[in-house]
């Protein structure tokens, strides 16, 4: 199928330019400047919309187990619901815990996702056991499987936490075959401590969870993690969830000073506060318990991330999608808030709570479709497959209005959960249509895409390492 693009202006790390986008089968063929494609082929009118590349969300948990239950979004419904947002790309963690094998871990995240897919996806590996078996499946992963990344955690002891040898030795092997090592940067064990003096004082209510996770500890852990990568020489790190700005001082200095290090930031943590959302009246605030928490309002987080995202300290937002519903699930914490299982979906909104930045003057549309889209394939080994609008790339198109409107809620939303974090938020732009390889699956709110036509996406080496 031929589809030809009119009157829109493309959106790249580049500029923003009008031209017509040419779309031949699942890839993109050519970009003409305005009026000059071909004149005998089916066409989109763009006229007004700014026409960018599919987003990547390079951070979400579908399916997830946590805490007693499993994140409520699976492959199948959290995927339609990227599509809905613009997003044509996930890419999820599949999980080793500490005593099982890292390749029945993938195993089983294939066996998830196979068939079920309404966007394409790929997998990083979370490594929840670093032995002399797990380092050498990371060989094994990188060279075989397309799995270039590895998710370690200095957070939840006998659950995922490595030990500081064991992120070295993992950071060693990743230094080694080129994977990026990407890390939930808390102070896990004195966090359990805080906690559990926490509820020893009878604190159980949700805005606990953030108070016991303190900036300082994620500060200490995103300096320990990086100061261990220096150690590894200079192993590529990726910090992900960022969320306070003293952690954000922390990689802005190693960036500075040339180190492979990068990090993420995600919509919660540009938007929703401790005292706002965690401290809502009685268990409401457990909707929003995620780890990394959600900072105080009284401080300058939230500016300092947009600062960050400006500067390139954060290179990347994404979602850290795991949805719990509040019925039967998020109350498996009534009374004792360390049994709230952690996460906030948002997979359907980044797109658009990103775009309103734009708005406010926060951020360019260039630096937009680069947090978005550009960069997470760049750093993740999918571009130029994925990420631009470019000849040759696959035709993963979303074309945006900004004269539209969105107002966020449970009652619009299409992921499986029973709330939302963002419920009312108004947006000033609107997904309209949505490209996927060459494929309308949404169009002017309607979903024409099926359950099954997304595919694994093997992955590269990161683009910004050499």
């Amino acid at each position: 199928m031929t589809l030809l693009i009119t009157g829109g202006t493309v959106i790249g790390p580049t500029g923003a330019d009008p031209a017509d986008v040419l779309v031949d089968g699942e890839k993109i063929v050519a970009v003409f400047a305005p009026g000059t494609g071909p004149s005998d082929t089916e066409t989109i009118d763009a006229t007004g919309k700014y026409v960018i590349p599919g987003g990547i969300d390079a951070h979400t948990h579908m399916e997830l187990p946590f805490g007693g239950t499993f994140a409520s979004d699976t492959f199948d419904t959290g995927t339609r619901a990227a599509a809905f947002g613009g997003t044509t790309t996930i890419i999820d963690f599949a999980v080793q815990r500490t005593g099982e094998v890292v390749h029945d871990g993938l195993a089983a995240w294939h066996a998830k996702a196979a068939g079920n897919c309404h966007v394409d996806y790929a997998f990083h590996m979370i490594l929840g056991g670093v032995d002399d078996d797990s380092l050498k499946a990371m060989d094994q992963l990188v060279a075989d499987e397309g799995i270039t990344s590895f998710k370690l955690f200095m957070a939840y002891p006998g659950v995922f936490y490595s030990d500081d040898g064991q992120i070295l030795r993992a950071m060693q092997k990743a230094r080694d075959n080129g994977a990026m090592i990407m890390m939930h940067a808390e102070n896990g064990i004195a966090i359990d401590v805080l906690v559990q003096q926490a509820l020893a004082r009878g604190e159980t209510d949700p805005i606990y969870h953030g108070i016991t996770r303190p900036e300082a500890l994620e500060a200490e852990a995103t300096h320990r993690a990086i100061m261990l990568a220096e150690v590894a020489q200079d192993c590529p790190l990726y910090i992900v969830h960022l969320s306070a700005s003293r952690a954000l001082a922390e990689v802005a200095a190693a960036r500075d000073a040339g180190r492979n290090v990068f990090a993420e930031t995600c919509p919660q943590y540009l938007y929703l506060t401790l005292e706002d959302q965690l401290g809502a009246p009685g268990f409401e605030g457990a909707k929003w318990v995620c780890s990394t928490p959600l900072r105080s309002k009284h401080e300058h987080h939230q500016r300092d991330l947009w600062q960050g995202l400006r500067s390139n300290d954060l290179a990347v937002v994404s979602t850290d999608h795991c949805p719990f519903c509040f019925k039967d699930q998020k109350e498996l914490g009534v009374g004792d808030f360390s049994k709230i299982p952690n996460g906030i979906g948002g997979v359907e909104h980044r797109v658009d709570l990103l775009y309103q930045g734009v708005v406010d003057g926060k951020l360019s549309l260039q630096r937009w479709v680069e947090t978005i889209a550009t960069t997470p394939a760049r750093m993740f080994g999918l571009y130029p497959r994925k990420g631009v609008v470019a000849p040759g790339s696959d035709a993963d198109i979303v074309l945006y209005d900004p004269n539209g409107r969105t107002r966020i809620s449970v009652e619009t939303h299409h992921m499986n959960m029973d709330h939302s974090a963002y419920e009312g938020y108004e947006i000033a732009g609107k997904v309209d249509t949505v490209i996927s390889r060459g494929e309308v699956i949404v169009s002017s709110g309607e979903y024409r895409g099926t359950k099954g036509r997304g595919q694994y996406l093997p992955r590269g080496l990161s683009s910004y390492l050499v």
